[in-house]
């Protein structure tokens, strides 16, 4: 399993971008969550095989029909937390 922390940039808030998001996730069996930030940015921690993190993170890029991703940073995660299922933070 590998664990990874982006930060999606662009017009990625209330346009439906985390639930996009979770549904790309449970579609690919990626754990974690996606959370809106204050500078306008989502959180998004994703942990799954890397295959199918590789391919989410490729749908991150192109985002949900009403999005603009402008850029992704990825980070490495230190996120001690074991996931479940994929949720939406608030």
């Amino acid at each position: 399993m590998v664990k990874t922390k982006l930060f999606v940039h662009g017009h990625v808030q209330g346009v439906g971008f985390r639930y996009y998001a979770q549904t790309k996730a449970i579609h690919r069996n990626i754990k974690g969550f996606a959370k809106n930030m204050d500078n306008g940015s989502v959180e998004i921690v994703a942990e799954g095989e890397t295959r199918q993190l590789e391919a989410f993170i490729d749908d991150m890029k192109k985002g949900s029909p009403l999005a603009k991703v402008k850029d992704i940073e990825q980070t490495e995660c230190s996120e001690e937390e074991t996931f479940s299922a994929f949720d939406i933070r608030y």
